[in-house]
């Protein structure tokens, strides 16, 4: 049974006014899908703790970096469920992780945090990972992705 909307509102908020766009219907996930030229992020979003204090914080961190995803969208596990369980899939055969972040580049799985890499540790490491990532497989400053307050 999922959570109360009100209560992950602001869970789901943090990461939309940092420019990442929210995948909540299974139509949103196939729209964000189709799109497979340059790169993009995923964040499959939590209420856990490693969420909170680790996942959404690093990506807001990597975000700010030179080198990031021409784009970047969110689903959220055990809120959205059928929304999540096609990104899931269509990101590529990786066990199930919530958190967790994928990097795609035109199409195809190139870099994959799971939760275990991110729980316990701080914001910070898993910014420097999605950091290495986004150095190795994206462009300097990407147009079209809006980083709302980063840029």
């Amino acid at each position: 049974m999922p959570y109360p909307e009100q209560m992950v509102a602001p869970m789901r908020a943090e990461l939309v006014e940092m420019g990442v766009q929210e995948l909540r219907t299974v139509s949103e996930v196939e729209d964000y899908f189709t799109v497979t030229e340059g790169t993009s992020l995923l964040l499959i979003n939590s209420v856990c703790g490693c969420a909170a204090g680790s996942a959404r914080p690093a990506v807001r961190l990597a975000l700010d970096h030179d080198h990031r995803p021409d784009r970047a969208a969110t689903v959220f596990a055990g809120q959205d469920l059928e929304a999540t369980a096609l990104a899931r899939d269509l990101i590529g055969d990786v066990p199930p992780s919530s958190p967790s972040i994928a990097l795609m580049k035109d199409g195809e799985l190139v870099h994959f945090v799971p939760r275990h890499l991110i729980e316990g540790r701080e914001a910070d490491a898993v910014a420097a990972n999605l950091v290495e990532a986004f150095s190795t497989y994206c462009s300097p400053d990407p147009k079209g992705m809006d980083h709302g307050d980063l840029s």
